[in-house]
């Protein structure tokens, strides 16, 4: 087996099964006796053994086989769930996680686990006597034989009762596959083909479609029609390798009339609707997904952008022709290509909880490290944000996070003194806004201590000491995004290093987003992320300047405005006006750019205020030409690092417009 074309399915599958193991984990903690907590980490171990065995890994098989027993002797109530025993799965799964991105790069996933083995092998033998395990084995077998089909619909009975009138024979096959069985699915498709050689199967528990999609631990039941006896069925089922157990019992329809109540489960008059309902329910939460390299979905979406580029293209042809028929189909074909593009967009949207996933583990760790107690609260990680954004953002949060942990929320000891609980709380939330998502990190820690900020931005000489006396708590928020800035006393590794917010804000605004910093000494700080959904296919307002078009993403527009010439003022050499009570300085794109100017000269100028965070500024430009969708192109390599310009777009008349970056103008 060429095992190269399923190996990007093996690494993507391998990194879902390890988040699910840190997911799980971390509930186990909290909930040490939570036997399905326990199954689903026992789930995960083995079915990324039998992917890394199938596919030649060793090291992770080796590592992930001892995981499993230690999971099955908690299972089994041979051992008992305590922090030491978490702490060693942790690192055992961070090991599997090395292992896995080795791959990814190239490499062969082979790794020294010989330590943890061992560390895993002294925790399975800690206690309990083999017998107490065997009793338990045994009384789960006896429980799966006795097992019978849940209620069966009219349909079913009735077939099954025509083929007792016929001389036909109703079966119920039980199967129970090996422990180590590396294929379930395979295991179940050929069993499956043995049984329809001899009779008709009607039906199965677990469903075929989650046989086939290994959703379920090692046994099912069969339903069959067959004119052969259970001997004859029971051997050659037997012939297929990696099974446990067959057994194979006629049907009873006695079981059926009054099927078997779960322990302490009241009685129902309705049984027959109950089912229904749980069918319902199972039909609707079932959806089907398909796998799609992120790369078919960037040239799928770098496609459809010349076809909006041919779309306003059309759009202008058929404004000049005034044809009705032209502007019929144009307008058709608007419809659809937005329709087309919704879909397109939609397809690239990912959970944000991809990014958030990673953070329980995280906040676990930081806070024994620092010796506080913290409470971790998500909301929202099902917010969708484009890949393109959701790759990036990432390293951002991880820095935030950290900084709230190590800087925001105190010690048990100081949060007592100060009369607050010894758990702090962050709070991590995602959420959509109009054609943006928010992101928030808020803890209830000690704030921002402006005095203490004030005396390291005067020492940094980021500002002087007359400017000190004059900001604001907001603007001296906004100070410790400056480059080199941080308050801590001594360096950590978990932050204070001098490579500090200013990234997170650069990496932020890089993607068309924003930060803002609120905060409350003593009481907490809030961290607020503005993020555009998509950074493809942009709303602008168009602009000209000196005959030339440019393109201002409304993202970063407040609203515009038409000022005469005496409305303009001047302070510290700067030309400004007075906008709502605000001094708001004004930008020329004709100077920014150095476009020739007109041979005349205007009285009044069409201005576009612009924000970014607290800051303000007026663009002057010559006329508003109106809202647009446009496709952001970048500008290449060789013009990348143009000023104030973050890319490009085509209209629809053929031209190209410049795409203004405002953040760049404003800073």
């Amino acid at each position: 087996m060429e095992n190269n074309e399923y190996l990007e399915v093996f690494i993507e599958e391998s990194k879902e099964h390890i988040q699910s193991l840190n997911d799980q984990l971390l509930v186990l903690e909290k909930e040490p006796t939570n036997l399905n907590t326990i199954g689903e980490i026992f789930r995960s171990a083995h079915t990324l053994k039998g992917m890394a065995a199938t596919m030649g890994f060793q090291d992770i098989a080796d590592l992930t086989h001892k995981m499993e027993n230690v999971l099955d002797a908690v299972r089994n109530e041979k051992i008992v769930v305590n922090s030491t025993m978490i702490d060693v799965i942790f690192q055992a799964v961070d090991q599997l996680e090395g292992m896995v991105f080795d791959i990814a790069e190239g490499g062969n996933g082979s790794s020294d686990v010989q330590q943890l083995v061992k560390q895993l092998q002294q925790i399975e033998n800690n206690e309990a006597p083999d017998r107490e395990v065997q009793i338990i084995e045994e009384s789960e077998q006896t429980t799966s034989d006795n097992v019978h089909f849940s209620k069966l619909d009219e349909f079913e009975m009735a077939v099954l009762q025509q083929s007792a009138e016929k001389d036909f024979k109703n079966f119920e096959v039980y199967v129970k596959l090996n422990d180590n069985c590396l294929l379930k699915a395979a295991r179940v498709y050929m069993i499956f083909e043995v049984l329809e050689q001899v009779g008709e199967v009607i039906k199965s528990e677990p469903a075929v479609q989650e046989l086939e999609e290994e959703n379920f631990d090692l046994d099912f039941h069969v339903l069959l029609i067959t004119k052969h006896d259970a001997n004859d069925i029971e051997q050659r089922v037997r012939k297929v390798s990696e099974i446990d157990k067959v057994t194979v019992r006629e049907f009873s329809f006695q079981t059926q009339s009054e099927p078997p109540k779960a322990k302490d489960e009241p009685k129902t008059s309705k049984p027959q609707e109950k089912e229904s309902e749980k069918n319902n329910t199972q039909k609707a939460v079932t959806s089907k997904t398909i796998r799609v390299n992120i790369d078919r979905l960037d040239g799928l979406m770098n496609l459809f952008e010349e076809l909006v580029i041919d779309r306003g293209q059309l759009e202008q042809i058929a404004t000049n022709l005034k044809n009705p028929d032209l502007s019929e189909t144009v307008e058709r074909m608007t419809r659809v290509t937005g329709d087309l593009q919704n879909i397109i967009l939609n397809m690239r949207m990912v959970p944000v909880e991809q990014v958030f996933n990673r953070f329980p583990r995280m906040v676990r760790q930081l806070s024994k490290d620092l010796g506080k107690r913290i409470n971790l609260e998500i909301i929202g990680a099902e917010t969708e944000l484009d890949r393109t954004v959701i790759d990036e953002i990432g390293d951002p949060l991880v820095h935030l996070i950290r900084n709230s942990l190590d800087h925001g929320i105190e010690t048990p000891e100081k949060r007592k003194a100060k009369g607050k609980q010894e758990e702090g709380h962050l709070t991590l939330k995602a959420y959509h806004s109009g054609n943006h998502v928010f992101i928030e990190i808020a803890d209830d820690g000690a704030g921002i201590n402006r005095e203490k900020v004030l005396e390291k931005a005067i020492a940094n000489q980021v500002i002087t000491s007359e400017e000190a006396e004059t900001l604001t708590d907001q603007q001296v928020h906004q100070l410790i995004m400056s480059s080199g800035f941080s308050t801590a006393d001594k360096i950590s590794d978990i932050s204070g290093r001098g490579v500090g917010l200013d990234v997170v804000r650069n990496t932020i605004e890089s993607l068309g987003g924003t930060l803002t910093i609120e905060s409350e000494e003593g009481k907490g700080s809030l961290f607020s992320i503005q993020l555009p959904l998509t950074l493809s296919i942009i709303s602008v307002l168009l602009v000209e300047v000196e005959e030339e078009k440019y393109a201002i993403p409304l993202s970063s527009i407040i609203e515009t405005a038409i000022i005469h010439k005496n409305d303009i003022l001047n302070a510290h050499n700067k030309e400004v006006i007075d906008f709502r009570g605000k001094v708001v300085p004004l930008v020329s794109l004709k100077n920014v750019f150095e476009i020739p100017a007109g041979e005349t000269e205007e009285e009044h100028y069409s201005v576009v205020i612009i924000r970014k965070g607290e800051k303000m500024a007026g663009l002057i430009v010559n006329k508003f030409i109106g809202q647009h969708e446009i496709v952001l192109k970048s500008l290449g390599d060789y013009l990348g690092d143009v000023f104030a310009i973050s890319g490009a777009t085509i209209l629809g008349d053929g031209q190209v417009a410049l795409i203004v970056d405002t953040n760049t103008l404003i800073s």
